[in-house]
């Protein structure tokens, strides 16, 4: 039988030890890489946009209010409604239209709650238009 040198062992057992890890050091690459990074940038928003205005801003309380406006990106019959925000959350009230030809629209609403009411509208494609503030006395 017989006996391999010390120097020559050593060296198959370095080479094995090299090669576990860099394999090692290769799958863990590759398994970070595979991670999905968070983005910084938000979602995407709906590509429309509306305008609001109300052609009141002081009313009594239960008194109606016209709201118009114009779209852009919304099609033609696209549903509208009108929303306050109701103690931190946006409801809806019970009024809505529909886009007309040449993306303009008018809905009115009747405010009951006295205060600073803050209405928007929204589109069918959860497209909002800024805030606009009545106050109901």
């Amino acid at each position: 039988m017989k006996s391999i040198p010390r120097s020559r062992c050593a060296r198959g057992v370095a080479a094995v030890l090299l090669s576990t890890a860099l394999l090692g050091a290769g799958t863990a690459g590759a398994f970070a890489a595979a991670t999905p990074k968070p983005s910084a940038t938000p979602s995407a928003s709906p590509a429309g946009q509306i305008t609001v205005k109300a052609d009141k801003s002081e009313v009594k309380a239960g008194d109606e209010v016209t709201f118009t406006g114009r779209t852009k990106g919304l099609k033609v019959g696209s549903k509208l409604v009108l929303q306050h925000n109701n103690k931190g959350k946006w409801t809806t009230l019970q009024s809505n239209t529909t886009v007309k030809n040449g993306s303009s629209y008018s809905l009115k609403g009747k405010l009951n709650t006295k205060g600073k009411e803050q209405l928007r509208v929204m589109g069918d494609d959860d497209t909002i238009s800024p805030t606009v503030v009545v106050n109901v006395k």
